[in-house]
């Protein structure tokens, strides 16, 4: 294994000068940097974690804290991840991803230990029980979801809200009159899921001041459940000429479920989502939707975490609450409704 000595020796330096050069803590002339620099690139040297971490007190690791849920779309999901792991990396840091179901504990136990330098938050709940823990841990914290006490942490989120109102006033500038909202099941609202009544109270009340009548629905996160749960709102609502999803899973599978029913969007059912391009790109969606700015979201959270953790902030600088506002693309799937005949 390639030591810092070796790094020394073909840059021809002391061991300590060497160490300076790489951590930075005292001034090195820019020839003798750029002796270090290549003979690291030249030996494919790597400063080992925990001895880094006795010298500078730091990792350059991340803990992200992602409760991957079996009742929710897997692949929504990854879109956060990888945000906040691409983040990370163009940074300098390296990631745990932690998936532990026991987020409290596994909070907990990484903050009284010294193998992370910050936490990052997926999957917020309106009432998180992980909150009181983070901010009462030596290390700085980001959210990805907006909680009800925002207090000591730093917070990134869609704009929900926004994103209800945009999605009714798009159809009702097309003359819509009668809608449906497909959003996450039920009992994601019922643990906390905030994000999911904040689109849909929004959109209720957007449509209301319309003058549009909303039929708001719940369905489920994967196949095969949610075919039919669609085919089954469809056949509730006959007059319906727009659609809203609030559920990746629903758009997923939409592209099947019309086909089976011989309808094709826009001419029979203008639609209108909410997810990432790149998740439009992996199922081959043709709908319009609002990006749901996963990646962003997780760069934004990483950058001002590591802000705190490299004290590029003061340490009495406010936390930040950043609502990232709807971004709408259009691929052609809403029209004006057809005619009655």
């Amino acid at each position: 294994m390639v030591t810092i000595g070796d790094v020394a020796r073909v840059a021809g330096v002391s061991r300590s000068t060497a160490s300076y050069a790489l951590s930075g803590k005292r001034a090195i002339s820019p020839e003798v940097r750029h002796r270090v620099a290549a003979a690291v690139e030249r030996l494919g040297y790597t400063p080992n974690a925990g001895a880094r971490a006795l010298a500078t007190s730091q990792t350059k690791v991340l803990g992200l804290l992602a409760r991957v849920l079996e009742d929710e779309f897997a692949p929504a999901m990854m879109q956060y991840i990888l945000g906040v792991t691409d983040g990370a990396r163009d940074l300098g840091y390296d990631t745990l991803l932690v998936s532990e179901e026991d987020g409290v504990r596994a909070l907990r136990r990484l903050a009284d230990s010294r193998m992370v330098d910050g936490f990052v938050l997926l999957n917020v709940a309106e009432h998180d029980d992980r909150l009181p823990v983070l901010r009462d841990a030596r290390q700085p914290g980001a959210l990805v979801g907006l909680p009800a006490d925002t207090a000591g942490v730093d917070v990134f989120d869609h704009d929900f809200a926004a994103v209800g109102r945009v999605m009714v006033d798009h159809l009702h500038a097309l003359g819509h009159r009668e809608l449906i909202l497909v959003s996450q099941p039920e009992h994601v609202v019922a643990r906390g899921g905030a994000y999911v009544w904040r689109l849909a109270d929004a959109a209720r009340q957007q449509a209301e001041e319309r003058g549009i009548t909303l039929h708001a629905r719940f369905a489920a996160s994967g196949q095969p459940e949610i075919g039919r749960e669609l085919d089954a709102i469809l056949d509730a609502h006959p007059g319906a000429t727009g659609l809203l999803l609030n559920n990746e899973a629903a758009a997923a599978a939409l592209p099947g479920v019309l086909t089976e029913r011989g309808l094709r969007s826009p001419r029979d059912l203008s639609v209108i989502g909410r997810y990432s391009d790149d998740f439009a790109r992996t199922f081959s969606l043709p709908y319009s939707a609002i990006d749901s700015a996963a990646g962003e979201l997780g760069r934004l959270a990483v950058a001002q975490l590591v802000a705190r953790i490299e004290h590029r902030l003061a340490e009495e600088a406010p936390h930040v609450v950043r609502l990232i506002p709807p971004v709408f693309t259009d691929r052609g799937s809403t029209a004006a409704p057809r005619p009655v005949s």
